[in-house]
C-alpha cells in the first residue's frame, strides 16, 4: 500500500478519490524480483476514464524549493536513474495496454500569484498541483543532474512543455 507517512502520496490518492477516478496502490513492501533481481515498486495504478491505465510513480516535489542560500527554483523533477530503469522495466513487463508515467505531486508554498495554473488540491490544510509526465517523454528530455546522487532531470522549459495536470489524461485508448 501507499506508504501513508509520504503526505504527497496520501494527497495524490485523495486527489484521484476526490474526483472517482479508480486506482490500486501498490504494497511497496514485496519488492518483486524479476530475472533475479528485485525492481523497485512503482506507486499505484491509475485508471482514468477512457484512456490507457498508468503505472504512476509518484514523485513529491515543493514549489517552490528554497535553496540553502535562499534561491527560489521552480519545476523541480528530478528522478534517480533507478527511478527510471525501473518505471521502464515495468512498462515492459505491463505492455502497450498501459501507459508508465511519473506523477510529480507539487506541495505548494511561497505566495498563491506564484503557484502554477493548474487545477489545486487542497488536502490537510495544504494544497497540491499535479502533472504528469509519461516515461517515454521524460527518457527523451532527461540529463544527467547530479552523477554523485545518479539522478537526472528535465529542463524546467522543457518540462513545461511536456507535463500535464493529471486531469488531462493520457493518449487514447
Amino acid at each position: 500500500m501507499t506508504r501513508k507517512h509520504i503526505h504527497y502520496e496520501v494527497a495524490f490518492e485523495d486527489y484521484l478519490r476526490s474526483r472517482g477516478v479508480p486506482f490500486v496502490p501498490v504494497d511497496e513492501a514485496r519488492r518483486p524480483i524479476f530475472a533475479g533481481a528485485k525492481i523497485k515498486s512503482f506507486d499505484l495504478l491509475v485508471y482514468p476514464d477512457g484512456h490507457l491505465p498508468w503505472i504512476a510513480d509518484v514523485k513529491g516535489r515543493k514549489f517552490p524549493y528554497i535553496t540553502d542560500k535562499g534561491a527560489k527554483r521552480y519545476w523541480e523533477n528530478w528522478v534517480t536513474k533507478e527511478d527510471l530503469d525501473c518505471l521502464t522495466e515495468w512498462q515492459s513487463v505491463f505492455g502497450e495496454e498501459f501507459e508508465a508515467r511519473f506523477v510529480f505531486a507539487y506541495w505548494l508554498d511561497g505566495p498563491p500569484d506564484r503557484w502554477p495554473a493548474v487545477r489545486l488540491h487542497s488536502f490537510r490544510g495544504d494544497y497540491y498541483a499535479f502533472l504528469t509526465v509519461t516515461l517515454d517523454d521524460y527518457q527523451k528530455h532527461a540529463r544527467p543532474r547530479s552523477p554523485s546522487w545518479q539522478t537526472l532531470s528535465v529542463s524546467a522549459k522543457t518540462f513545461k512543455n511536456i507535463a500535464r495536470p493529471v486531469d488531462v489524461y493520457g493518449k487514447e485508448q
